[in-house]
Formats: C-alpha cells, sequence, structure tokens
C-alpha cells in the first residue's frame, strides 16, 4: 500500500526559508519510508502569511483527491499577528478541523493538529511586545488542542520544544523568524511516532 498525506497550514506547513525536502511534511514522510511505509510526497496546500479564513478559501479553489491516509492541520500565528483575537479564531479553526477530518475519510484519527509556534522567542521579535505574543499564542493552543480532543483528532505540541531552541541560530532559518530545516525535523519525529498508519 501506498499513502497519501495532505498537509494543510501557512509558512510553517511550506518550510519558509528552507529548501522544500526540509521542510516537516518533506521529512516526515522521509522518516516513514525508512521505517518501511510506501508513501507519495505530501500534498501541501498551504502559503506564507495565511490566516484561517484564507486557507480555507485556498482549500476550496484547490483540486484533490477525495480522502488521503494522513492530514496535518498547523495554522493560526498569521490571525495572531495581525492582531484576530482568539475568539474570532475558534470558529474558523473548527471549521477547518471538518474539512481536514473529511479528508482523513472522516476518520479523525487519521488528523494530526500541530500547535502554533512561538514566534516571540525568535530574533524576529525582539523590540516587541515578547509577553503579550506569548500569551496570545497560548490562548490560540489552547482553542486548537480543545477543539483537537473534541473532535478526536491527534494533537502534537511543538511550541514547548520550539521554545526552548526559538533564538538557537541552529534553530532558526536566515530571517529570523521561521525555524530551520533542524527544528521542523523535531516536529517530523514528533509526528511520525504519533500516527499509527492504516493498513
Amino acid at each position: 500500500m501506498k499513502y497519501t498525506y495532505l498537509a494543510l497550514g501557512d509558512s510553517y506547513t511550506v518550510g519558509e526559508q528552507v529548501s522544500l525536502p526540509e521542510s516537516f511534511p518533506y521529512q516526515a514522510v522521509q522518516l516513514f519510508r525508512k521505517a518501511g511505509h510506501s508513501f507519495f510526497a505530501p500534498e501541501i496546500v498551504a502559503k506564507t502569511g495565511e490566516t484561517t479564513d484564507e486557507l480555507i478559501y485556498r482549500i476550496a479553489s484547490t483540486t484533490l483527491l477525495p480522502s488521503y491516509d494522513l492530514v496535518t492541520l498547523l495554522i493560526g500565528v498569521n490571525n495572531q499577528y495581525r492582531g484576530r483575537s482568539a475568539e474570532n479564531f475558534r470558529p474558523e479553526f473548527v471549521q477547518l478541523m471538518k474539512i481536514a477530518i473529511a479528508f482523513a475519510g472522516n476518520e479523525s484519527s487519521r488528523v494530526v493538529v500541530l500547535s502554533i509556534p512561538d514566534w516571540s522567542v525568535t530574533p524576529f521579535a525582539s523590540g516587541k511586545d515578547q509577553s503579550a505574543i506569548a500569551v496570545a499564542i497560548d490562548a490560540y493552543n489552547t482553542i486548537c488542542k480543545e477543539e483537537s480532543q473534541r473532535a478526536c483528532c491527534h494533537y502534537l505540541d511543538i511550541t514547548t520544544g520550539q521554545r526552548k531552541d526559538g533564538d538557537s541560530k541552529e534553530f532558526v532559518a536566515a530571517d529570523g523568524l521561521h525555524p530551520s530545516g533542524l527544528e521542523y525535523a523535531k516536529w517530523a519525529r514528533g509526528l511520525v511516532d504519533m500516527v499509527k498508519l492504516r493498513k
């Protein structure tokens, strides 16, 4: 069996500032293959800077397969960056989760929601209100976790580890904001360890 993978998100899913093979969806597929699983290349529906409503529109305007063996969703940082409230984020995030579950053949166990990284710890946030950013990210991630659990999807916390390395040069890309391939490798490993592929 050859597995399919749909990755929904924003710049963190695209792998902004790193090569495509260094993005976390591509690194996850490589790990799956090394473990003996046959995988198509991940299908990525994401764009740098996009918010939840923009991702909903992008998915609707993209021709995709009817279903996938694995679907990941990582979205929300741009909502926060643009100053939108967490409660404004919730209904659109719930809508995206429903879309993700539908693309997973209505099997929520095949959906993994990744937490939103905290950009306040990166060099890019220097001079900004870093504590306020962190509080906002926490509020967004509380919603991500609550709604993931409500829908019986997996929830992968990548933020805790990212916060530890967010100001470390080797874990941050050249723009001082986005993760490096080494940071994405941690996310990919967490994803692979969490997922039980259907036979």
